[in-house]
């Protein structure tokens, strides 16, 4: 650290870990807005626990016209919806879409939210929002759609499947891995990377031995809150750039995307960032980055090839100029087409990532 130079900003918002008391702890934030006026998004399937957490609360319209990765028709229902209700405070009950279509109607409304998250998606930590319109998902980064507020409650996620608790465990360390090499990143985001990296690589593996573990899921949405303040610090990496393209052009599920694409990206940067490699393998306590992804993939059968969603070969080529365009400009290793042809298509067939990539590909 001696004579490093950097700026790393820090956003207010209020975190509560709060095991089996989310009710109790919504209505005291409601209440410490001065809020008059609820919007309650989330799923139908979770109707009665939603209609016992908001009771006794302000709530004017309860809303559950959610989809992946957040279609602009669906935001701009979701707008109308909150201006109509006169809404002064948005709460989102949910995964990564809850949060997404609060995020759309903050973007155009300023509405505060109130984040109850229902996995390990991260969304909620962080001031990126993501709207896809025509098999394009745009993204971008603006103060009003930071939650003013997060009650984590892991008693909400025991309804979540494992294999969907992984999936999501392995969208947050992707937070974590690209916090590594983001276009911001500094010290202090590697530092809350490497603690998400080991919280979370630990947790995955115990949720998917025994789901009703509650200590378990409570050290995952705090591996989630890290790896997401860390993330939205340093900025979005190649990975995500290629998932949320691949995502809205192919309406993939998100977190078993994440999953699927993670050690590739890992293996291509990894060798080209030594300080964060070195941290990632020592979060992971293993010989390398990647041989310790590899190690919590292995311990709980991660998906591994995208083909099991759907996608072939011939589709990635269609995709690639558009990630060339978004590819961050200094990501550790230059991005080809060849490089990301080759990175993909090891990703659609599940190849093993340490055979993915070698230096020829950024010739």
């Amino acid at each position: 650290m001696a004579g490093s130079q950097f700026l790393h900003e820090s956003r207010a918002q209020r975190v509560h870990f709060a095991r089996s008391g989310a009710a109790d702890v919504l209505r005291s934030e409601i209440g410490r807005l001065g809020a008059s006026r609820a919007m309650v998004i989330s799923g139908s399937s979770r109707s009665e626990s939603v209609d016992r957490m908001t009771k006794g609360l302000p709530v004017v319209l309860k809303y559950d016209d959610i989809a992946m990765h957040v279609p602009l028709p669906v935001a701009e229902r979701a707008r109308v919806a909150a201006l109509q209700c006169e809404a002064d405070v948005i709460v989102s009950i949910g995964g990564g879409s809850t949060t997404g279509l609060a995020k759309a109607i903050a973007l155009a409304t300023g509405t505060p939210i109130v984040a109850v998250p229902t996995t390990y998606a991260g969304s909620e930590a962080t001031a990126v929002w993501g709207i896809t319109e025509e098999g394009r998902k745009t993204t971008g980064i603006d103060i009003r759609v930071l939650p003013t507020s997060i009650v984590y409650d892991s008693t909400l996620t025991l309804t979540l499947a494992v294999s969907d608790s992984v999936a999501s465990g392995f969208n947050a360390l992707a937070h974590c891995v690209d916090s590594m090499w983001g276009p911001r990143t500094d010290p202090i985001d590697r530092m809350y990377a490497a603690e998400g990296i080991r919280a979370l690589s630990r947790s995955i593996i115990a949720v998917a031995a025994d789901g009703a573990d509650l200590d378990a899921r409570d050290c995952a949405f705090y591996g989630t809150y890290l790896s997401a303040v860390a993330f939205s610090s340093a900025g979005s990496g190649l990975h995500h750039k290629i998932c949320h393209i691949l995502g809205g052009a192919f309406d993939l599920p998100h977190a078993q995307t994440h999953t699927v694409v993670l050690p590739y990206v890992l293996a291509y940067n990894a060798p080209a960032a030594p300080v964060g490699e070195r941290q990632m393998a020592a979060a992971f306590g293993s010989d390398s980055a990647l041989s310790g992804l590899e190690e919590v993939r292995r311990a709980v059968d991660a998906p591994r090839a995208l083909r099991n969603y759907g996608v072939t070969e011939a589709d990635i080529d269609a995709v690639i100029p558009h990630i060339l365009d978004h590819a961050p400009a200094d990501n550790p290793r230059p991005v080809t087409f060849r490089s990301i042809q080759k990175l993909l298509y090891a990703a659609v067939n599940g190849d093993d990532p340490a055979n993915s990539t070698d230096e020829s590909d950024v010739e």
